[in-house]
């Protein structure tokens, strides 16, 4: 069982609205009390417990693949799979430069990782040249963290690279991404809160959405929320890759318990592949309806900000 983390949910934004819903085959309505499972996941309940988490669950990921010699390709070996990496961790004011800078700094400024018992070089790649300074501002003491824009990416600049990461890139420039994570090859890239919805990723060609599927999520949650007349259940849409291992436990979708009035998030639906946002929709339903007497002009609310600000506390 897990605390809630959605007690300073800001007012979420409407997603959806429907009188009624289709149930999928899958499902099948059923007490509360027999829907739920047990999920060893534990969503932050703070920003300092995301970040923490988000942390944990990307350094275990590239420990590996950054002290292991890459295997060159020969007529017996085939090339191994650049590590591509995901992390999702989202912010109230996500506009704001100097949010988007100070998280950044709280995950990669000490993330726990070496390269031969040192610290690799990070090369990040800002969406713009304006958040250089707010970022720099930020990271004040890191001396193998090196900053700069997309646009003035060069291959001299990624020779002395370990490790690049992508911070809030827009949609438009991800034949960019694309151009320097191949030239970057074989060391890891992290590609770290993209301003495109999933929904999005799903009307991309079929080279960029090749692409952007071969980054693997390695920490994700969103914030959710079903109203009916009578009734709000919040939830959560999450993801956490424990000790590198991608299989792990998939996506969870964990939903407010209304019988603890300590608001505990317990499991009602797994997947392996991340849900889109009607599959989750459907099981919020569903799981209202077969929990309350009054299933009519259920509101479906999706909050991208959950309960993490921009700023310290």
């Amino acid at each position: 069982m897990a605390s809630n983390p959605l007690k300073l949910l800001p007012k979420p934004a409407i997603l959806k609205h429907r009188t009624s819903f289709p149930k999928p085959a899958t499902f099948i309505p059923q007490p509360l009390s027999k829907t739920i499972s047990i999920c060893s996941l534990s969503p932050p309940s703070s920003r300092e417990e995301a970040i923490s988490q988000a942390k944990s669950c990307l350094s275990s990921s590239l420990q590996k693949p950054l002290n292991n010699p890459h295997i060159l390709s020969t007529s017996k070996l085939k090339k191994q799979r650049q590590p591509r990496f995901r992390v999702e961790i989202p912010i109230a004011d996500g506009d704001s430069p100097s949010s988007l800078a100070s998280l950044a700094a709280d995950l990669f400024s000490s993330l726990p990782i070496t390269k031969k018992g040192s610290s690799p070089n990070l090369l990040l790649f800002w969406s713009s040249s304006a958040l250089l300074d707010p970022a720099r501002r930020a990271f004040t003491t890191s001396n193998s963290i090196f900053h700069f824009d997309i646009a003035s990416f060069s291959n001299e600049l990624l020779n002395s690279a370990d490790l690049a990461v992508f911070l809030a890139p827009e949609a438009s420039m991800l034949e960019q991404i694309r151009v320097i994570t191949n030239s970057l090859s074989p060391k890891p890239t992290v590609l770290f809160n993209p301003k495109w919805s999933f929904e999005e990723e799903k009307g991309f060609d079929g080279q960029l959405g090749r692409f952007v599927g071969s980054f693997d999520v390695v920490y994700s949650f969103m914030g959710l929320e079903v109203r009916g007349l009578l009734s709000r259940r919040k939830a959560v849409v999450f993801k956490w890759v424990r000790d590198g291992l991608m299989s792990g436990d998939g996506w969870v979708v964990m939903v407010e318990d209304e019988g603890n009035q300590k608001g505990d998030l317990q499991v009602v639906s797994r997947f392996k592949r991340r849900p889109e946002i009607g599959e989750v929709e459907n099981v919020m339903y569903n799981l209202m309806a077969a929990n309350s007497p009054v299933t009519k002009s259920v509101k479906f609310f999706r909050d991208l900000a959950s309960n993490i600000t921009g700023k310290k506390k």
